[in-house]
Formats: structure tokens, C-alpha cells, sequence
């Protein structure tokens, strides 16, 4: 009488390292997805409230900066120009972020005018990288995009309160985009990691 081996059943198989990185991978996109989604709905239905948490943060990072670069005006061995200028940038950017924590509309416009700044600057860096360089890819599309920065940029400057609310609209919806995206694609991830053969 032989005995026969049961062959092992296709839920007894491990999964391999391509079956459990696509089943962390799934999981990670549907935390993501969904803390995007609330985040953009939240944005939506409290645009205001938005705004000064992001002031908040702004006037946290200007601070935090600013103490690093006194940090290192003081204890690198720079030139003594580098650490003079290190400490007079970590000194203004102490002092604007003690502004954010005065009030709301502090916060918020001097966010919207680092932001607006940031992109006027970038947007004529583009037009003119591109428009000085024959061989630049796509240079066409480069000009337009630092056009359109450019522009960005002025309408933030002039302004900031307007186009910071705007703003908070758009990305609002943005997040709200990408949230949906993503808990799809994590589904749709976890229905081909269920595909994958055993053992892979």
C-alpha cells in the first residue's frame, strides 16, 4: 500500500518578497488616499481655518530656520562674510516668524508673499534659462511654464489675501483628486497582488 503526499494547498504557500511587497504597497497607497481625501475635504469646508494652520506652520519653519542659520553663523568656520550673512538671514528670519504668531492675517499674507516671491523668481529664471539656450528640451512649453510662474508670482505679490484663498480652493480640490486616485489604485493593487502565483 503506497502513500500518496498531499501536494501543499496554494493558501499553505508563503507569499514571496514580490506578493509581500505588493501587499505593503497597497496598504500604503489606501492610508495615503484616505488622509489626502480628508485633508483636501477638510481644506474645502474650512478654507479659513486651513489658511492660519498653514500660516502657523510657515511662522514654525521661518523660526526654525532662522535658529539653525544663527547655529551655524556661530559655530562654523566660514569666512566672515558667510557668517555674517547667515546671522542677519537667520536674525530676519527669526523676526518674520515671530510675525505669523501675531495674528492670522500676519501669518497668511507673509506666507502668501514668500510664496508669490519664490515664484516670480523662479519663473524668470525659466523664461530666461530657456529662452537663452537653443538646445533647452521643449523649449517652447519651458518659456510658457516660466511665463505663467512669473505671472503667478505678481498676482500673489499684489494680491495675497485674495490669491491665498484661491489657493487653498485649489488645493483643496487637488487633494481631494489625489486621495480618490490613490485608494483606487490601492484596490486595484491589492486585486493583483491576489493574482500573483504562490511563492513570487
Amino acid at each position: 500500500m503506497t502513500q500518496t503526499h498531499d501536494r501543499p494547498r496554494q493558501q499553505d504557500v508563503p507569499p514571496g518578497p514580490l506578493g509581500v511587497l505588493a501587499g505593503a504597497a497597497w496598504q500604503a497607497l489606501l492610508v495615503a488616499g484616505i488622509a489626502s481625501l480628508v485633508l483636501g475635504v477638510l481644506v474645502l469646508v474650512w478654507p479659513g481655518a486651513s489658511l492660519v494652520v498653514a500660516g502657523v506652520l510657515f511662522g514654525l519653519y521661518l523660526l526654525f530656520s532662522g535658529v539653525m542659520q544663527l547655529i551655524a553663523a556661530f559655530g562654523t568656520h566660514a569666512s566672515t562674510a558667510l557668517r555674517v550673512m547667515a546671522f542677519i538671514s537667520g536674525a530676519f528670519s527669526i523676526l518674520l516668524g515671530l510675525l505669523c504668531f501675531r495674528g492670522a492675517m500676519q501669518s497668511v499674507l507673509l506666507l502668501a508673499l514668500w510664496i508669490g516671491i519664490g515664484w516670480l523668481f523662479r519663473g524668470i529664471t525659466q523664461t530666461i534659462a530657456a529662452a537663452s539656450d537653443p538646445a533647452v528640451p521643449a523649449r517652447g512649453w519651458q518659456v510658457f511654464l516660466g511665463i505663467v510662474n512669473a505671472l503667478a508670482g505678481v498676482v500673489l505679490i499684489v494680491s495675497p489675501l485674495e490669491s491665498a484663498a484661491v489657493l487653498a480652493l485649489l488645493g483643496g480640490i487637488w487633494l481631494v483628486a489625489v486621495g480618490a486616485v490613490e485608494i483606487v489604485t490601492a484596490f486595484r493593487v491589492r486585486s493583483r497582488a491576489k493574482d500573483l502565483p504562490p511563492g513570487a
